[in-house]
């Protein structure tokens, strides 16, 4: 967090109406916007701003005029939460862009309520983030904790699984964040365990079948992996 009392984002999208329509709606939150339109202004700015009130999240266009955003996000990843914007919808440019240190991605065109509801999401990870110990997580109805390994939906307790209790526990740490297959294996793998694509996606299956009505919250990036989006 920026050491202002305000929250900070920096828009780095060349289409001057673009940019400007999500400056506008992020402001109506409250928060300070800065926007520039090529990538070597936003790593100047970017690097006046690591020390002194630094950015509380970086929105980012792939395609950018010169410097790509794909380029900004390599350089940065790890020094500011990155939220990508692009047109490009296939699973492998997603992927790519996950790995290369984004956060989240909005594919264009977005609606604005969705677009609103990431910057969200990712800012509260920031506000929150994973290293800050909790043990209990909720959203909605659901909630877990990993000192008792219990997971609750509707007041109602659920038994799973211990990969399936791993992989519920990631998606709710990292949520609104994004967890591929690749990520999800980490999480289930142990010493001697080799874990592929399938089986996580079978621990998923089998998790919202326990879940029931609390199901809903697990949303599947096509090709990419899962989600847990709220509070």
């Amino acid at each position: 967090m920026n050491h202002n009392d305000k929250t900070s984002v920096l828009i780095v999208e060349d289409e001057a109406d673009i940019r400007e329509l999500m400056t506008l709606h992020l402001k109506r939150e409250g928060i300070s916007v800065i926007g520039v339109e090529n990538g070597e202004g936003a790593l100047e700015l970017l690097e006046t701003r690591l020390d002194r009130d630094p950015f509380d999240l970086v929105v980012l266009d792939w395609m950018l005029p010169g410097v790509s955003g794909l380029e900004i996000c390599k350089k940065i990843q790890g020094r500011f939460p990155i939220l990508m914007v692009t047109a490009r919808a296939d699973a492998a440019d997603i992927v790519l862009g996950l790995e290369m240190g984004a956060d989240d991605y909005v594919t264009k065109p977005f609606e604005i309520p969705v677009f609103v509801a990431r910057v969200r999401a990712l800012l509260r990870r920031v506000r929150n983030p994973a290293e800050s110990g909790e043990t209990v997580f909720r959203v909605g109805s659901l909630s877990l904790n990993t000192d008792s390994h219990d997971v609750f939906c509707q007041n109602v307790r659920i038994d799973l699984t211990a990969s399936e209790f791993k992989v519920l526990a990631g998606l709710l740490k990292y949520r609104g964040k994004v967890l591929s297959r690749g990520k999800l294996k980490e999480i289930i793998e142990g010493e001697g365990v080799s874990v592929t694509d399938r089986v996580v996606d079978t621990h998923v299956f089998g998790l919202r079948k326990k879940l029931g009505s609390c199901a809903d919250v697990i949303e599947t990036i096509r090709g990419v992996g899962y989600r847990i989006m709220g509070v």
